[in-house]
């Protein structure tokens, strides 16, 4: 199974692709992460009044910063006004993003992961239907693991895991439960909350059940290459076979 990676930028109207262009010594790195976008601006130099202006208006203002090497601000927006999102396009065509998406000099720029080439084939196809675009790579990724840097957000780790779920969990783990041997139980650990053991447990095993879903697809991108089978579970498996 051969793996491809693609790399293009595309132009559309999006405001952080269009300060970019008024500012072409800008930098715009965006992530996505469960309903907002973390922004990280960079830029050469002291900012001008009407450029720190336009951030402020981007969103929550969480770090800004001047210094000898520049301009450093990080924001955080909501992402309830954006309609038909382009990561949602990935998913359409079994591409995996790759974050963060960089904006810069007009353009924005993505990476992404394709299971089969005809996926990446297609989905710059759709996106040459309402956006200008160029394909500045598209690579195949053959006989080599892929590293675990390109993997996605965590947010998409944690997506569908209820604040109760998430509590649940950290809990376990900041209190040894997954070590071996285990450091405490279901029972210690429900007591240390509100709640029963019984509600407890069905949080703890919720959030593991949708962690590990989350995690499959990136389980087999990193798999995907891979010849071994250390478990050996062909050899079981043809042993198990009735003899004709």
């Amino acid at each position: 199974m051969s793996l491809y990676e693609a790399s293009f930028r595309v132009k559309h109207e999006c405001p952080y692709r269009e300060i970019s262009e008024r500012y072409p010594d800008l930098t715009i790195r965006e992530w996505y992460l469960n309903d907002c976008q973390v922004i990280e601006i960079t830029a050469p130099g002291s900012p001008t009044e009407d450029l720190l202006e336009e951030i402020d208006e981007l969103g929550t203002v969480l770090h800004e910063s001047v210094d000898e090497s520049g301009l450093h601000v990080v924001t955080q927006s909501c992402l309830c006004s954006l309609e038909d999102s382009i990561i949602e396009r990935f998913e359409a065509y079994n591409c995996l993003y790759q974050p963060p998406t960089i904006h810069r000099q007009g353009w924005e720029h993505y990476t992404v992961i394709a299971f089969d080439e005809s996926d990446a084939r297609n989905l710059v196809q759709d996106l040459e239907s309402d956006r200008d675009i160029e394909v500045l790579s598209k690579t195949a990724i053959t006989e080599q693991r892929i590293p675990h840097s390109m993997l996605a957000p965590v947010g998409q780790l944690f997506e569908g895991v209820t604040e109760r779920q998430m509590a649940a969990l950290r809990l376990a783990l900041e209190s040894g439960y997954y070590e071996q041997p285990r450091k405490t139980s279901l029972r210690e650990l429900a007591d240390r909350t509100s709640v029963a053991r019984s509600t407890y447990e069905e949080h703890l095993r919720k959030a593991e059940n949708k962690l590990l879903t989350n995690a499959g697809q990136f389980l087999r991108l990193v798999t995907a290459t891979s010849t071994g089978d250390p478990l050996d579970v062909e050899g079981r498996r043809r042993n198990e076979q009735p003899a004709d």
